[in-house]
Parts: C-alpha cells; structure tokens; sequence
C-alpha cells in the first residue's frame, strides 16, 4: 500500500498532551510519526514528591505490549520448522497440559486467546473489577508479593486449575497471560535458552532496539518514571511501584522500552524485517477476544486490530501492569505511529457496586491519542 505523506501538529499534540496532565495524570511521554516526521513529547513529572520531570526518552514497563514480541519470537520458530502453528501445545509439553487439553489446544490458540485456558490472576486469586491484586482485594498483597519470585509453571498451573473459559478454539476467545507463559515454556524448550535470552536474540536485537529489555532485577536501569498504581480509589494517593519483581508476568507483559523503540519496533515488524510475510498474514488474522476489563477486541497472533472511522485500520498493543500504562499503535500503511506512555493506571475511583467510574483522564487522553492516529 502507497505510503500516505503527512505532517504533524506540533503545536496541537503539544496541547493535547499538556491536556492529559492537566486532567489529572502526572507524567506521561510519546514519540508519534507521520511520513518522515517525528515528534517527541512530554508533560508532567516522574516524581510527585520531587517534581522531576518526565522526558520522552524514559524507558518504562510496557506491560503486555510484550506480547507482540513474543509471538513474533515464535513465529521465527515456525519459520525454522521448530514449531507447527497447528499442532497441539500437547505434543510439545504433555506434562505442563496434559490429557485431552494438551491434545485439543494448538499453538495458535495459545497465541490469539482461543485456548479456554484461564488467566491465573483474576481465577487464582481474589479479583477487583478485572484487576487482582496477587493474594487478596488489598493494596497490601501487592505490597507483600512486590519481590517474590513466581516460576512460571505454579502460574500456568493456577490457569489451568482453574474453570475452563471455553472450549479450545471457540470463540469470542478470553484473554489469558496464562497463553503467554506457555509460550515462554514453549520457546525454551525448543531452543535450548531462556525465553528472555531468545527474545532478546531472535527479536529484540533484530529490530535494532538499544532501550528494550526484560530486567534481571525487580528495578529499572536507565532513566525512568515512578509509576503510581491507584486501584481505582483504593490506593489513595496512588503508591509507586516502579520496584517490582516481574515474574508474575515474565514473556506475557515484563519488557522494559521506551517508546521509540517500540515504534522502531513495530515499524520493522511491519515491514517484514522480523518475520516474513506468511508470518505477518497470521498474525493479522483476528476474531473477537473478551480483554480483562470485560471489552471486545479484535486480536490476531499477539496484536490489536483497531478500526477508526474515516481514518483507517491500526494495530499493535496496549499495555498495564502495576503503576504502568503504554499504547502502541501503527496505521496499516505504515504512515501513522503513536506509542505513548503514562505513569499512573486504574485512575478511576468505583463507585458501591464496584465498577469504575469515568474520569477527566479518559477523555483527555482519548484526544490525544486521537490527535496523535488521525491529525486532529
């Protein structure tokens, strides 16, 4: 498809941005291309305490925009002959799903959420409105869990003890990390290494990323934002976990980048600099998947399809894990591309039954993420 040339408002994202904070972010950075231009932004500070500001080029946790880069990493083992994208997950660890599940659910079902298998957060433990804490409803056990090391096999275990979400391969599928932690097993198993070494390899490297990482320590080296978790009212004010240890999510949410390379990222995807053609065609296969927050989305092999009126087709991924929020999303042509980070998540306050309510955020960062995508 023919690039579509464009210019950028620089003035008007500037606003839209300054925007967001006024509504009651405290720090957020993006970098947004169009055509050959780019802009880099950011309003607000990384510390409340402190009042130092944000810069866009802060690496920060991506959450389950990881997602993308590991498919990608097994989709280059497809492309070995290492893994076939159909076969059942049960072939290749019987004894982490064995029996009939091992047998009915595929690698490609564990890449776009049609597993059946459970999400272990909000099923393996007490859950709030979609996001669990680890242990219980309180801002205390996520406190308590903030460096223990979780092995992947206990969490895939918990997703998989717990009731099916439905039968493999129907569908709307439901959003699983479980999905991704198998994958992880997956990936090592066939190559010998760790999954963070083999993404590191295989993908990381090959898009030419200099920022991106899975940490090997619960903190961040480099420049980096705090990230304030308000869970939705019950952490007043909102508490800094930028310290955490992210083996409750490792190959499912736990990169660290910043967001130029996750638009880097994305942009050599695309462009069939990661994985090849066939590759990109699966992944871009979607059908409906119920997220966590209870919405519909279209997802293919580890990306979001995102239609926007009058302004075309998007895809990529968004991000949350505890204190951290991205968005990373690229026009189909290549032409427009936003990755945004923000530095406090779950800002709504719930009302008596539970259920979040709107705030001057949502909308303010709607516009900008829509002055960002479509120019105005």
């Amino acid at each position: 498809m023919e690039l579509q040339l464009e210019s950028l408002d620089a003035a008007a994202l500037r606003s839209a941005m300054d925007g967001v904070h006024r509504a009651g972010m405290p720090g957020l950075y993006a970098e947004v291309r169009a055509g050959g231009e780019v802009w880099l932004g950011a309003a607000g500070v990384a510390d409340v305490a402190t009042g130092r500001p944000v810069a866009p080029g802060m690496r920060h946790r991506i959450g389950s925009v990881t997602k993308t880069f590991t498919a990608a990493a097994v989709l280059r083992q497809v492309e070995s002959g290492r893994i076939e994208l159909d076969a059942p997950i049960g072939r290749y660890l019987p004894t982490l799903v064995p029996g009939e599940r091992g047998e009915r659910i595929t690698v490609r079902m564990l890449l776009n959420h049609t597993s059946g298998i459970a999400d272990y957060l909000p099923y393996a433990f007490p859950s709030f409105a979609g996001f669990p804490s680890l242990l219980e409803i309180s801002p205390e056990s996520i406190d308590d869990n903030r460096f223990r090391r979780f092995l992947p096999t206990e969490l895939i275990g918990m997703g998989l003890g717990a009731p099916a979400t439905g039968e493999p391969g129907a569908r709307p599928g439901v959003y699983s990390n479980a999905n991704y932690l198998l994958l992880g097993q997956l990936l090592e198993l066939v190559t010998g290494t760790t999954v963070e070494r083999q993404i590191t390899r295989d993908v990381i490297q090959r898009a030419g990323l200099r920022h991106t990482g899975f940490p090997a320590v619960p903190y961040i080296d480099e420049p980096h934002s705090r990230m304030y978790e308000a869970l939705y009212g019950l952490i007043d004010p909102p508490r800094d976990y930028s310290v955490y240890n992210m083996s409750w999510v490792g190959p499912a949410a736990g990169l660290v980048s910043t967001v130029s390379d996750l638009n880097r990222f994305y942009d050599k995807l695309f462009a069939g600099e990661i994985v090849g053609d066939s590759s990109l065609a699966q992944m871009r296969r979607t059908g409906p998947v119920i997220a966590l927050d209870g919405k519909t989305i279209e997802y293919g092999l580890g990306l979001h399809k995102v239609e926007i009126p009058g302004h075309g087709t998007f895809w990529g991924h968004d991000g949350t894990v505890w204190g951290a929020g991205t968005v990373s999303m690229t026009r189909a042509d290549g032409g427009r591309q936003l990755s945004v980070a923000v530095n406090l998540v779950r800002w709504n306050k719930a009302d008596s039954a539970g259920v979040p309510q709107p705030h001057p955020i949502d909308a303010a960062l709607a516009a900008f993420q829509r002055q960002a995508l479509c120019g105005r």
